[in-house]
């Protein structure tokens, strides 16, 4: 049901332009600040999370290895202090 009246119809083309405007504003506002974060942390390196896992997991497996290694090397050890 809309109203007759053109002073409240023209109050709510103004609110309805009004709040267009400031979720462009924001929106605007939002975009910048995270370029000009970008742009302040540009010299910063970051990685990925994915590139930290891979890492991780790379490192988590070389340490493994070495437990492996130093345990038959400790074997091998055994043996020859056996002979």
């Amino acid at each position: 049901m809309q109203s007759q009246n053109p002073m409240i119809a023209d109050f709510v083309k103004l609110a309805n332009s009004a709040a267009g405007t400031f979720a462009g504003m924001t929106r605007e506002a939002r975009d910048s600040a995270r370029e000009r974060l970008k742009e302040a942390m540009g010299g910063v390196d970051f990685v990925s999370r994915e590139e930290f896992d891979t890492v991780k997991l790379m490192a988590q497996k070389a340490r493994e290895e070495n437990e492996a290694l130093k345990a038959r090397l400790e074997a091998l050890e055994a043996r020859l202090a056996a002979k």
